[in-house]
């Protein structure tokens, strides 16, 4: 029998094209589409309950195959380059057509109405339409859930359109290849096809509130993690993947705001999501039991594989991809805001994991170099994980998310740099790298140490600290911190040859130098002054 005895919304669904004969499947719970799922074949449960798949082809988004419609819109204000490539506007109503021609020849559909942004003020609304079911069943997880009697007189701002069985033509679809991602600003609708990795939903929306929360509301949209203390203060963590962003703001001690998209108003910090998609590659209790006890009935777990002969996970195989992952609403989470919205920022958080043991295990930023590093948005590679990488690989991701932001990377650092001044905002750095030497040589901070580092910031235990810069890349650095040894704050003292590390910390910032060429016409001479100094 049914869980569901909400009215579908047939006939503005029909003026899109679709097929009267198509059964549209409307609003389903979570328990209705797994058992769907695994019904038809394409999903089984775990020794937990939760509901596992596989995506397919694609186990992780395509950023070269993500494309935004030029036109009148977007023309001048997005910032075309290797994540945002134009599309023409007669190659997206072809490939429209085509996916909604698609979906109409199926037997059925599911379709969800949900939206983004937990603050009211922002609320966009968004209508999901899905060949499969575990695909609404991530999109019920991950955005926010409107209460039945608000879905009587629901009306979608945006749509997606996501059908992972239907390929493109690129030889006349104007496509990179088969699968793609194609957002129209002027139509308000996103297109998914030829891939069945979820995160591409996720992103699409992500990408879009990254061009009309700063264009057009005066809103930082930000990739971040985000927490709050008893006393309102909230801290925020920018980092890319393997920096320790989740583990670093998985705080008992703090309530979670979100762990991925936010944004910033004149007085709050938002959530943009319902849910968490976390990775669970090497996942264990013991390190992250909140993600680990929320993988249970209407979870969604992505390209695992099981111990053989049993639905136990075995979190440590990466068989399939090392991307596995975990879709869960965020009241899966013992601590979570409800609702998901917090006051202003009092900490910022830039970590990164510098393989290469040259960046300070924690430091204070100027404005300036906040805009600077937020532009940058370091991280390295470690050595030996990729064939021919003998030494640490530097990687930039601009803003900490550079595949989805439409606008100019310089144009978010311009509003960070401004609500820091605004709200007196402390911007710490922090390395949860090496120390003592690069990779292979020096030694992994200890996590204890790093959260004993950021609890003593958000504190205040280390506003009166004295300081000392850092004489490449001018950040201050604290003397002492409470519960860290004092000899590994300076990095330079950690090294047994200073030479050495002297020579290291000039590459690195030749690297930074090199990597920002791309972004100086579009920032201040604050930003830009606070380059690195060789």
């Amino acid at each position: 029998m049914s869980l569901t005895t909400l009215s579908i919304p047939t006939e503005k669904l029909l003026q899109l094209g679709l097929s009267e004969a198509t059964n549209i499947h409307y609003q389903l719970h979570p328990e209705e589409l797994t058992e769907q799922t695994i019904l038809r074949g394409q999903g089984v449960l775990n020794d937990t309950g939760a509901l596992c798949i596989r995506t397919g082809e694609f186990t992780g988004r395509s950023p070269q195959d993500k494309f935004i419609v030029k036109d009148r819109i977007t023309e001048k204000t997005v910032h075309w380059n290797n994540f945002n490539i134009p599309i023409e506007e007669k190659y997206y109503q072809q490939l429209k057509k085509k996916v909604i021609a698609y979906l109409g020849s199926k037997e059925e559909i599911w379709v969800r109405d949900a939206y983004a942004c937990a603050s009211n003020e922002y609320r966009t609304n968004i209508r999901v339409i899905n060949e499969n079911a575990w695909s609404n069943l991530f999109a019920y997880n991950m955005f926010l859930r409107p209460h039945d009697e608000e879905l009587d007189n629901f009306e979608p701002e945006w749509t997606i359109i996501q059908a992972p069985g239907f390929k493109a033509d690129p030889s006349v679809d104007g496509t990179r290849q088969h699968n793609f991602a194609i957002v129209s600003f002027t139509e308000k609708t996103i297109i998914i096809g030829g891939t069945g990795y979820t995160g591409e939903i996720k992103k699409g929306i992500f990408t879009i509130l990254n061009y009309i929360l700063p264009h057009d509301k005066n809103v930082l949209s930000m990739h971040c993690s985000a927490n709050m203390g008893d006393e309102g203060d909230v801290a925020v963590f920018f980092g890319l993947s393997g920096t320790g962003k989740t583990t670093l703001s998985a705080d008992p001690n703090r309530k979670l705001i979100g762990d991925d998209e936010h944004g910033w108003t004149a007085d709050a910090v938002f959530n943009f999501e319902g849910g968490c998609y976390a990775k669970t590659i090497d996942l264990s209790e013991e390190k992250e039991p909140e993600i680990f006890h929320a993988i249970r009935p209407g979870a969604l777990v992505e390209n695992i594989t099981f111990f053989e002969g049993t639905n136990k996970i075995d979190f440590s195989s990466s068989a399939i991809t090392e991307n596995t992952r975990v879709s869960y609403p965020l009241d899966f989470i013992s601590n979570a805001m409800e609702p998901s919205v917090g006051g202003l920022p009092k900490n910022i958080f830039f970590l990164t994991c510098d393989a290469s043991g040259v960046l300070p295990p924690i430091s204070r930023l100027t404005p300036g170099q906040a805009m600077y590093q937020f532009i940058s948005g370091y991280t390295a590679k470690v050595a030996g994980t990729e064939a021919g990488v003998t030494e640490p690989k530097s990687t930039f991701s601009a803003c900490f998310g550079a595949p989805f932001l439409p606008l100019h990377p310089g144009q978010y650092a311009e509003m960070l740099g401004k609500k820091m001044k605004e709200n007196k905002v402390n911007v710490w750095m922090v390395n949860t790298g090496w120390s003592g030497g690069p990779y292979g040589i020096g030694k992994r901070m200890k996590l204890s140490y790093t959260r004993a580092m950021i609890t003593a910031a958000l504190n205040g235990e280390l506003d009166n600290m004295e300081f000392e810069a850092h004489p490449v890349f001018g950040v201050m650095i604290p003397k002492r911190c409470p519960m860290v040894p004092v000899n590994i704050l300076n990095p330079r003292y950690t090294w047994a040859d200073r030479t050495a590390y002297d020579a290291t910390a000039k590459k690195l910032a030749e690297q930074f130098i090199k990597n920002f060429e791309k972004y100086e016409n579009g920032v201040s001479e604050e930003i830009l002054a606070a380059a690195p100094k060789i």
